[in-house]
């Protein structure tokens, strides 16, 4: 056996480096398994605190993801291991004004929808309701009627430049009214250098201006759908005077109540696109003033049929599109709820017109232009509180209520009480509307709309609602007989009104 210069026998080295080389490889397995576990241990928590935007929890520990490739890299820059998870920050609070933000916090997909549906609800007044109403009165009376729409938008337009978006959709010093720190559109900005712009802190993916144009839209056919109860008899210059009072008195009011967040109603009410703030509060007021004004000269006696049905139906086709970005529009979100109110909508207003079309059939013999599409403007306003908030199944038993119960309030509850409800205004809208309130309360979908019904509720909403119209526009309407008279004279409304209010006639 051959030693070595330390005097070590050579097998004796072997056996040494044979021990050496197991146990370093050895060491380097135990390394390796050691620095797994590090990073599993390390990377674990991190994978478990990333929350989805807008998730309350943390994803469940058997769905946490694998450790990546470049694990070892991430464990050595989460120093030290042992140290806890750290708490995920706290989402910052929804705002509750008006705020200025980078256009990065604008949702291109929703500004598109919503400028959309601002459009398709200004459609619905002219020339929707414009043909609509147009095609109901007699011939001698048409361009005064298209001209009560067509005048009521652009005033109403700048009434709600100067005031109205600031007293409807921003908090007041009281739950009654908004502030006035949006008059005249102040504070509503789009800065292009800066990148920022101003959001309401009801739409916040929207620009302001978007969300501002869009209510406006709405602002516009509340007091438009006033004129179907005293069409043929109103002098121009009183209309004028009453819609734009109303639309500070009465409305703006109305709607902060409802829709912003710190209005009298807004935690109970369930007024999704505006049952309360439009139809009901529209329709009170139309009986406010068929009262006040009196009936139409020669009424019950002299033929008053329709002038044009043509004109009628394609105004209340032209009103069933737009509906659609009235009630889908008011998800103020192009998303699966604007989907839901969209499809709701549609089904409710089939299904009313024909409830509307089956009853006369039943009751008169013959089934009418006039009366289904009557019954689809019918159905359109029912579904209207109801359209975020109940499911397809729902929205037919609201339509087939709207269809039947309106029709009986346009024709026997009209005729037994003897008021002049000339475009039954007060029939399909305000009755249209209370059916609406009532029945989103009892049918509402928790798993739709994440909120509780009660009819009770949405009873006292319905209930001040009609109150306050109803005094308001009296009082309105009284003010205005005592200045300037709200009534042309009998030989202006036998000649009508087109000749004498604005010197024109059709052919």
């Amino acid at each position: 056996m051959f030693k070595n210069k330390w005097g070590l026998p050579v097998r004796c080295i072997q056996s040494i480096w044979e021990k050496y080389r197991v146990n370093r490889v050895r060491a380097r397995r135990g390394g390796a398994l050691a620095a797994a576990v590090l990073v599993i241990t390390v990377s674990a928590p991190v994978v478990l605190a990333d929350e989805t935007p807008g998730s309350s929890q943390t994803a469940a520990p058997t769905q946490a993801a694998p450790a990546p490739a470049n694990a070892p890299a991430a464990a050595a820059q989460a120093a030290p291991a042992t140290a806890p998870a750290a708490a995920a920050p706290a989402a910052p609070p929804a705002p509750t004004t008006p705020v200025v933000v980078g256009f990065d916090k604008v949702n291109s997909g929703d500004t598109a929808w919503m400028l959309t549906s601002t459009a398709l609800v200004l459609m619905m007044t002219v020339p929707g309701l414009a043909l609509f109403y147009g095609g109901m009165v007699r011939k001698k009376n048409v361009l005064a009627t298209l001209m009560q729409s067509f005048a009521i938008t652009c005033l109403v337009t700048l009434l709600w430049w100067v005031a109205g978006y600031s007293l409807a959709f921003t908090p007041g010093s009281t739950r009654f009214l908004g502030g006035f720190n949006r008059l005249f559109l102040n504070g509503v900005v789009y800065m292009h250098d800066a990148m920022k712009l101003s959001v309401s802190h009801l739409g916040v993916t929207i620009p302001e201006s978007v969300y501002a144009m869009f209510q406006a839209t709405f602002a516009i056919i509340t007091p438009a759908l006033i004129c179907g109860s005293f069409a043929e008899r109103m002098k121009f210059s009183a209309m004028m005077w009453f819609m734009g009072i109303w639309l500070i008195v009465v409305y703006c009011p109305v709607a902060h109540w409802m829709w912003e967040p710190s209005g009298w109603f807004a935690a109970t009410q369930l007024d999704f696109a505006g049952g309360t703030v439009v139809h009901i509060n529209a329709g009170i007021a139309g009986l406010a003033t068929a009262l006040m004004l009196g009936k139409r000269q020669g009424l019950g006696r002299e033929v008053m049929a329709p002038h044009n049905l043509t004109l009628t139906v394609i105004g209340a086709s032209l009103l069933w599109v737009g509906w659609f970005g009235f009630n889908a529009g008011s998800a103020v979100a192009s998303d699966g709820r604007a989907g839901m109110a969209f499809a709701v909508t549609h089904i409710a207003t089939a299904t009313a017109a024909l409830a509307w079309m089956f009853t006369e059939w039943a009751v008169k013999g013959k089934p009418s232009v006039l009366g289904i599409a009557s019954g689809a403007v019918a159905g359109l306003v029912a579904i209207t509180p109801a359209s975020g908030f109940v499911s397809p199944n729902s929205s037919v038993i609201i339509g087939i209520a709207a269809g039947v119960f309106c029709y009986i309030a346009s024709t026997s509850v009209k005729k037994a009480f003897g008021y002049d409800d000339s475009l039954d205004a007060f029939g399909v809208h305000c009755i249209g509307g209370i059916i609406g309130a009532l029945l989103t309360g009892a049918l509402v979908s928790k798993e739709i709309s994440g909120a509780d019904g009660s009819v009770l509720l949405q009873l006292r909403g319905v209930i001040a609602t009609l109150v306050w119209s109803f005094v308001m526009s009296i009082v309105i309407l009284k003010l205005i007989d005592l200045t300037i008279g709200l009534r042309v004279t009998s030989d202006e409304e036998r000649e009508g009104l087109d000749i004498s209010q604005h010197g024109e006639s059709i052919a």
